[in-house]
């Protein structure tokens, strides 16, 4: 895969980074820039994505080959008009996957983790998921069942992913028109930010033009300011990588029906069955609602 061969590369710009960053908050640049043990628990992260990725692909990769066998569409591998309908297919498709990782406790689960860092730099990018590569496959069902050959997809894949790499920026700008298409670091600043307007936005892979269709864009105004809503108070990994578990296991074991188990594992982060519990939307709303309220 891609993504192996990128590693030694992922390794020295975050060492360049680090430096850099360091070197200008000397200077009075106000940055996060990086802090050791936060680092390290986003690289012990990536490894241990690698590895488990590596597994569950291989299962994904049976799945899409049987769906493939039974395709509604021949398409010719490899020419370059089916390279460029699967660069907008997959990042439909990685969209989607985005946004319900948000929307869905049981996908949050496994997506939280790479939201846990109250820090914005390259090691941020790499401090991905142990369990989403075994659920989120999902997501891509759709692509060779279309009669994308499972090869590709997984190149589309590790090619969105290579490139969702460099927009995890803290001190770069705006790039101008750019941003009206394509995902940029001003763009997943917001993404990243724990600002109750923020919350929940900006899921594009690639392309950030899903968000603006499909209403879930928002530009980047106030400073943002990174982490969860409840920040986590550790760098162990096993934590990082499995605290939502965890708290759904206790949720369910004090679910009393069927309806509130379902809510517990499905509904949105912080759903509740007495109706108080506070959901990215309900944080976002009560939010606007105060800033409309103090600028009348």
């Amino acid at each position: 895969m891609l993504i192996y061969y990128a590693i030694p590369f992922f390794l020295v710009t975050v060492a360049l980074e680090a430096l850099g960053t360091t070197i200008a908050r000397r200077r009075g640049v106000a940055l996060l820039g990086y802090e050791t043990k936060d680092t390290f628990a986003s690289l012990t992260m990536g490894v241990g994505n690698v590895i488990l990725a590596a597994i569950a692909k291989g299962a994904w990769i049976l799945v899409w080959t049987v769906l493939w066998e039974h395709r509604l569409f021949e398409l010719p591998e490899n020419a370059w008009w089916v390279w460029a309908l699967l660069f907008v297919a997959e990042d439909f498709c990685y969209y989607w996957f985005h946004r319900v990782s948000h929307e869905s406790r049981f996908f949050w689960a496994a997506h939280v983790n790479h939201h846990s860092s109250t820090h914005y730099n390259l090691s941020t990018a790499l401090r991905q998921s142990w369990t989403t590569p075994f659920v989120g496959g999902v997501f891509w069902l759709p692509l060779p069942l279309l009669g994308f050959p499972p090869a590709m997809i997984l190149v589309q894949q590790a090619i969105s992913l290579l490139y969702q790499y460099w927009i995890h920026l803290e001190w770069a700008g705006r790039l101008g028109p750019v941003e009206w298409i394509f995902n940029t670091p001003s763009h997943h600043r917001v993404h990243h930010g724990r600002n109750a307007r923020y919350l929940d936005r900006n899921h594009g892979g690639i392309l950030i033009v899903w968000d603006r269709l499909f209403g879930t864009f928002e530009e980047e105004r106030e400073k943002v300011d990174f982490g969860l809503t409840k920040n986590l108070e550790t760098y162990n990994p096993l934590l990082i990588a499995f605290h939502e578990w965890i708290a759904i296991g206790r949720a369910l074991w004090g679910a009393r029906t069927m309806r509130e188990r379902l809510g517990v594992v499905f509904g949105p982060p912080g759903w509740k069955a007495d109706g108080t519990g506070e959901t990215s939307s309900v944080l976002r709303a009560r939010a606007l609602e105060a800033e409309r309220s103090t600028a009348e």
